[in-house]
């Protein structure tokens, strides 16, 4: 019967897929400095992921920062959340969604078991002092999902385990005899065929019973902590049944208080936190939400940011051949400023909240002191992309040993592609990315088919972007030397221009960057 069942899984096309993406954002390790970007990339490439997860971290119960704006970005969101936190979270996410027979009730059942067990395992994180401790709430999330795979590939066995199971055979003896194999095992073969690390694999194997002692080693601990939170997730599911749930919390500390350092006292201010990180999650993938946090045993002002931008000089803001209609500058009255809409262009209605919203964020990055340039960077470069409704945006820096000019950071529609062919040489010419490095101007191009402009424009840039019609060019420039720019385009004219509200926010953005660029 397990062969069969595991033909079955292997049989469905949609689990490789799955397993490719949860093994991409499992291996990204908070401790790499590309990690962040890494991670930012991956959930902007799925455009309702990346809404989730923006929602969720504006989920009351998740915002326990001091920031009062909302969570913009997903620069922001990892920035204020954690790393950590979103990449869990992203996790469920994509098991919930594309996950084989989502819809069934079982299925659900087993995926919200899992979301629950990841937030207990990300609570244990949080008091841990091992390194990568994150580890345990991945290997919580994926606790169940033996189970999960039975129940998305075969409803009747799982029905004739729970049955069993209801009947007081234990879990794991209901499954060997149903199917001849414990979940632990469909597990282990599943997971390692997703290229999961040994140390998530590992930590799915049984513990000894009764009272647990600390553990020995970091293997050990992520072992108690993935056991811990599946039980404490199953009791959750059963919290309606005040007596049965009682007697489970009794239990769960008599098992694992001391392995754990638990009492009773710190297990219910854990269960309130879990309950309502759970409800916010499972209302955003919608499943339905555990029991209310309620019936569960109870156990700075920002400063504005500065304008660090200089205005232009001269009132034409002709300068070296520039036509002044290109420049960055106001635009004749203002854009609407609801919620929703998009200009014919693609950029937003509410351009100006998206930026405004991004200018705070950026300034609180900075006065955290533990910014990093590169994500500083990304922040900008992500609010301009989402904020002005671009298709395609990049950061390009100077390498001095090939006299490059070359795209870093990119984001938007085949952005890798089009990261690896963006670069030119830094030797000065007259064509519109020199201009604007030498000039120092900001440049909006509304419609690169401008008799005006279309000589300006260079043979790399017409062969790379060829469907390009509206592109912004923003120069980053520290002490008279061209640093890089950040660039941004559409595939249709701009024709509604930049208002000046806007263009002061684009400019203070930029601004930001070249303050934190510059050695001084």
């Amino acid at each position: 019967m397990r062969d069969e069942l595991l033909e079955k899984i292997s049989a469905n096309g949609n689990l490789p897929a799955l397993g490719s993406s949860v093994s991409r954002v499992v291996q990204l390790a908070s401790s790499d400095d590309e990690a962040v970007r890494n991670l930012a990339h991956f959930i902007m490439s799925d455009v309702a992921l990346t809404q989730k997860i923006l929602r969720i971290s504006n989920a009351a119960c998740f915002r326990s920062h001091a920031s009062s704006s909302p969570v913009t970005t997903i620069s922001k969101a990892i920035f204020l959340l954690g790393f950590d936190t979103v990449k869990t979270c992203a996790l469920g996410m994509l098991l919930v969604d594309r996950m084989p027979g989502s819809r069934a009730a079982g299925v659900r059942g087993e995926l919200l078991h899992a979301l629950s067990a990841s937030m207990f395992g990300r609570e244990l994180a949080r008091r841990s002092q091992h390194r990568d401790a994150e580890e345990a709430a991945i290997a919580a999330l994926f606790g169940n999902i033996g189970r999960l795979l039975v129940a998305a590939h075969d409803h009747t066995l799982y029905a004739e385990i729970n049955a069993l199971a209801r009947q007081g055979m234990a879990p794991a003896k209901a499954a060997r005899q149903v199917i001849g194999s414990g979940f632990e095992t469909l597990a282990e073969i599943v997971m390692t065929a997703w290229d999961m690390p040994e140390m998530i694999v590992k930590a799915q194997a049984p513990l000894p019973a009764g009272a647990l002692r600390p553990a020995r080693n970091r293997q050990e601990w992520i072992q108690q902590v993935a056991a811990f939170s599946n039980a404490a997730a199953g009791m959750l599911a059963q919290a309606d049944d005040v007596d049965a749930a009682g007697a489970a919390l009794v239990a769960l500390v008599a098992r694992f208080g001391a392995a754990l350092n638990l009492d009773q006292a710190k297990l219910g201010q854990m269960l309130v936190t879990v309950t309502e990180e759970t409800n916010a999650l499972a209302g955003q993938l919608q499943l339905a939400p555990v029991v209310p946090a309620a019936s569960l045993p109870k156990p700075v002002q920002k400063d504005e940011a500065a304008a660090l931008w200089r205005q232009l000089e001269g009132e034409d803001g002709a300068l070296l051949g520039l036509p002044a209609e290109f420049l960055l500058q106001t635009a004749d009255g203002e854009d609407p400023t609801q919620a929703g809409g998009r200009h014919a262009s693609g950029k937003p209605h509410n351009a100006r909240e998206l930026l405004f919203a991004g200018v705070q964020d950026v300034t609180e990055m900075m006065a955290s002191g533990r910014c990093k340039a590169n994500d500083l960077i990304m922040l900008v470069l992500e609010t301009i992309y989402r904020g002005m409704g671009f298709r395609f945006a990049t950061v390009c820096l100077k390498d001095i040993k090939s006299n490059q000019f070359r795209a870093r950071i990119s984001l938007g529609e085949n952005n890798a592609a089009r990261q690896a062919g963006f670069a030119f040489s830094a030797n000065p010419s007259r064509d519109l990315f020199h201009l604007a490095l030498a000039n120092e101007a900001d440049l909006l191009i509304s419609d690169a088919a401008d008799a005006k402009i279309r000589d300006l424009i260079p043979a790399w840039h017409r062969a790379l972007l060829p469907d390009a019609r509206s592109f912004i060019v923003l120069p980053l420039v520290v002490q008279k030397k061209p640093l890089g720019l950040f660039y941004a385009d559409r595939i249709l004219p701009a024709t509604e221009g930049v208002p000046p509200d806007e263009t002061a926010m684009i400019k203070t953005l930029k601004g930001q960057v070249v303050a934190a660029l510059n050695p001084r």
